[in-house]
């Protein structure tokens, strides 16, 4: 659905892009996540067809941006950063106006109009002047538009910026619901638990280059991150050393009175060795175990083992 090879975009000395190979799948929700200036804006915009790369090559639905730009935008949505909204217009016709500008007829465009409100809850908002509503409704404004002609794919540039708690959890909720209507949407955000629940796949962008794509799961084990078990036992130090003869644990790190440890890759394979393996080892040894569960990882841990901070 979208394919990138050796994308390059650079803007005087400065590499906004650097190579970027990446491709999306049909229905899949990506998240782009990179610091300020890593290039998830400019790649965005490349795939839009705003402007052109330096060298590489991008397609969008098997269209080539390059020479088919038209047919692109016909069936792509996207919406940057910014709000870029008409002030003086009501809410209805903000969008019969970008419907128009797609080529849809007075009556169909109605009833589009009707059900894009309806699905971004902004249905009795319709009379209300763009200027009037709240940055929230504003943000859903923008995916009203962006959906105005069916696209089938979506690219969404912080589509949560500015946005209180609330807003946030309705915005969540409506791209959710567009990801199960079958669109294919590329979503940049700093908010990177929304995106660990929302998508099925990620991309890490630093400095231009692409430090990783693929599933949460592969970023986690990708990150070192994966299989970790926290323990609080009666003796800390004899439980360590009992548990490095077990073969079933790579490492074990005291962590605030509690044991931290990362299984062996054959013992993580084993869905009992945390639950059953590991306790009786310990109980084995004459040491008791207070507590004994998974370690959980975020999305913000891995995100911060697979960067450097470094910016361009």
């Amino acid at each position: 659905m979208i394919e990138t090879e050796n994308l390059t975009k650079e803007f005087g000395s400065t590499v906004a892009l650097d190579g970027l190979t990446l491709t999306l799948e049909q229905g899949d929700m990506f998240g782009y996540i990179g610091p300020n200036g890593a290039g998830k804006s400019t790649t965005m915009k490349l795939l839009a067809c705003l402007m052109r790369p330096n060298s590489g090559s991008a397609r969008v639905c098997g269209l080539d941006c390059a020479t088919e730009s038209d047919a692109i935008r016909a069936r792509i949505g996207y919406m940057p950063d910014f709000l870029g909204v008409y002030h003086d217009l009501k809410v209805e016709e903000y969008l019969h106006f970008f419907g128009a500008a797609y080529g849809l007829r007075r009556g169909k465009r109605r009833a589009i109009v009707n059900d894009v409100l309806e699905l971004t809850d902004l249905t009795g908002k319709r009379e209300a002047m763009v200027d009037s509503l709240s940055r929230g409704m504003q943000q859903r404004l923008g995916i009203a538009r962006v959906l105005i002609h069916d696209p089938e794919v979506l690219l969404l540039d912080e589509p949560a910026s500015g946005l209180d708690p609330r807003a946030r959890i309705e915005m969540r909720s409506l791209l959710m619901e567009l990801g199960r209507m079958g669109k294919t949407i590329m979503i940049s955000s700093h908010i990177l638990s929304e995106l660990h629940e929302m998508c099925n796949t990620i991309g890490i962008l630093e400095t231009g280059q692409l430090v990783f794509s693929g599933s949460i799961e592969e970023a986690v084990r990708k990150s070192g991150l994966h299989g970790l078990i926290e323990l609080e036992v009666d003796q800390a130090d004899r439980a360590t050393i009992v548990l490095q003869q077990s073969g079933l644990i790579s490492s074990c790190q005291q962590v605030n009175g509690k044991l931290v440890i990362t299984l062996t890759d054959e013992s993580e394979a084993d869905n009992q060795a945390g639950t059953t393996a590991i306790p009786k080892v310990l109980v084995g040894a004459g040491i008791g175990i207070r507590s004994i569960r998974p370690q959980s990882v975020n999305l913000e841990d891995v995100f911060l083992r697979l960067t450097t901070g470094a910016v361009n």
